[in-house]
């Protein structure tokens, strides 16, 4: 038998479950229910159900600050309500309505994320599990609305102090501005920097755990060896394996049936030196010592968040052109390009800009048809900084050869100017510009190939897939009808995929961080193909025939499915 102690516990916690229940807004569960629903409806990736469940709680209690809003602005305005029997029959049918539409939505989102992973090549699931994103979404939505609801109990402590002092309205304006600046401080000053910096901490010591594995290199002609300028344990993991992967000269050798170079990859860690000025310097001196300008082809390329570079990209380049190749790149970050390009996305650009400033200052001082073609390469938040590292002054007063830029993120400004640009008759996810002589876009199907147009002197490609939703997420998705939306859709974006006003703009970025958990060629994922494709129309290589392309695409589809 329970004691009376115990007894009184849940008596308590019961009482307080009760009336944290009858105090919740009719309007605001009516409008939480609704986005719940909503948000079951696909986005541009398929989502596990845990995802699901968190994105559902997240509007879920959007939803319910819109209801609560609502009626507090109805209040306020002292428009007319409904009372009586006529309340009690709006509320029966406003909900019945909207659980019958969250049942139905339920009962839907296996479809809609079948309809996705077919589109994706990946195996159907027989349930969306439909309990389990409730259960989630129900506590994640409650756990917001606690806080919120602790907020608000904070900002009526200081409005009752401040009240004391000035009129009713003053003190309300008074305690919204205190209270908004402290939670800036808190979650801006205090919250993301705390949780930046132990992020930032934790990718360090996983890089260095992880890049012990990887032996030192013996040639010369590698960064990190006993001859180079850079120290190998300062270099990081991604680094290394762009430093150690192959091709190697011998296996360009018997892809090409003709003698190959061994390709020169040059890389300096974040560790190697504190500023990016004088990691770009070193970068130089090593890329002189391995003959970098000696090449035919030269890359500036800058990586991903985490330092990666894809070898899609790399190796491709390495084959296409014989190991007759040096690329240089530096690292500016451990955390993940989603969480970079959230808090500081000018890492990347002060970065790309430090390192092609140096290059491109040595590069220019030598005999024109002395020197290696020159070429940058970003993916990614690599893509954004490299675009913007060499300016319009720079390109006419002694212009570089051109640029393969995939995945591009939103906040790509000369990605965004051209896409904007785009010639009418063009979808935007695949859009042409102006005469096609300086910039192309492509994606899963080639479209470079029997393009009549001519190329100018400089090349520029973009690599990007529809469902990339680190390309097409926009703060305009919380009201405005995305241009990916209108007009022919994207091969891989499912025929079911709608715009609704804040939740589509809540389901693209809970796409952000999941960007590249699809296959190769959709998402986030850049195929190997499409690399080929790329580099083959912007650099042009000599003697390379169609069944070249198709011998490297066989081969490097063989090595990823290895």
């Amino acid at each position: 038998m329970p004691t009376d102690g115990t007894s009184n516990f849940a008596k308590r916690h019961w009482l307080r479950l009760c009336r944290f229940c009858t105090s919740l807004s009719l309007l605001g569960l009516f409008f939480a229910g609704t986005l719940f629903a909503i948000s079951l409806t696909p986005s541009l990736l398929p989502r596990v159900y845990v995802v699901q469940g968190l994105l559902s709680g997240i509007a879920m209690a959007t939803g319910y600050g819109i209801g609560v809003f609502i009626q507090w602005s109805w209040g306020y305005l002292e428009l007319p309500v409904p009372r009586g029997r006529t309340k009690q029959v709006l509320c029966g049918l406003a909900f019945g309505g909207m659980l019958i539409l969250a049942n139905v939505f339920l009962w839907r989102a296996s479809i809609w994320q079948n309809s996705i992973r077919e589109l994706m090549g990946m195996e159907p699931v027989a349930t969306a599990y439909p309990v389990r994103i409730t259960l989630i979404a129900m506590l994640f939505a409650t756990l917001l609305l606690t806080v919120a609801r602790s907020i608000i109990w904070c900002s009526r402590q200081v409005d009752r102090r401040v009240r004391r002092f000035v009129p009713r309205r003053v003190s309300y304006a008074i305690t919204t501005i205190i209270v908004s600046y402290l939670i800036i401080v808190i979650v801006n000053g205090v919250l993301a920097k705390t949780a930046l910096k132990a992020a930032d901490n934790a990718f360090l010591r996983i890089d260095r755990v992880i890049d012990e594995e990887i032996p030192q290199p013996e040639s010369p002609l590698a960064s990190g060896s006993s001859d180079s300028l850079i120290p190998w344990e300062t270099i990081g993991r991604w680094g290394k394996e762009f430093i150690v992967a192959e091709p190697n000269q011998e296996q360009l050798s018997e892809f090409s049936g003709t003698q190959a170079m061994e390709p020169l990859r040059v890389y300096v860690g974040l560790r190697s030196a504190e500023t990016p000025e004088e990691r770009a310097t070193l970068a130089l001196e090593e890329l002189k010592r391995v003959g970098g300008f000696e090449r035919s082809v030269l890359v500036v390329a800058t990586p991903t968040g985490t330092g990666w570079l894809d070898p899609g990209a790399v190796h491709s380049l390495e084959y296409i052109h014989r190991g007759d190749t040096a690329i240089v790149s530096m690292q500016y970050s451990y955390l993940p390009s989603w969480m970079t390009i959230l808090v500081d996305p000018d890492r990347s650009r002060r970065t790309a800009t430090a390192l092609f400033d140096q290059v491109y200052e040595y590069w220019r001082t030598l005999p024109a048809d002395q020197r290696p073609r020159l070429y940058l390469h970003g993916l990614s938040l690599g893509a954004l900084g490299s675009e913007t590292c060499a300016d319009l002054f720079t390109l006419f007063q002694d212009p570089i050869q051109g640029a393969l830029w995939s995945g591009p993120p939103f906040p790509s400004k000369k990605w965004s100017t051209v896409s904007t640009d785009r010639n009418p008759n063009s979808p935007i996810w695949l859009p042409t510009f102006r005469d096609g002589s300086m910039v192309r876009f492509t994606g899963q199907t080639n479209a470079l190939n029997g393009d009549e147009r001519q190329w100018g002197p400089m090349r520029f490609v973009y690599i990007q897939y529809a469902s990339d939703p680190m390309t097409f997420f926009s703060p305009d998705l919380l009201f405005h009808r995305p241009a990916w939306l209108q007009g022919e859709r994207g091969p891989d974006v499912s025929p079911y995929l709608d715009w609704y006003p804040i939740v589509t703009f809540l389901q693209v970025a809970g796409d952000l961080p999941m960007a590249t958990s699809v296959p190769q060629g959709h998402g986030h994922n850049i195929a190997p193909e499409n690399y080929i494709d790329g580099w083959i129309a912007v650099t042009e290589p000599k003697g390379w025939s169609a069944s070249d392309t198709q011998r490297l695409k066989a081969l490097m589809t063989k090595d990823r499915d290895r």
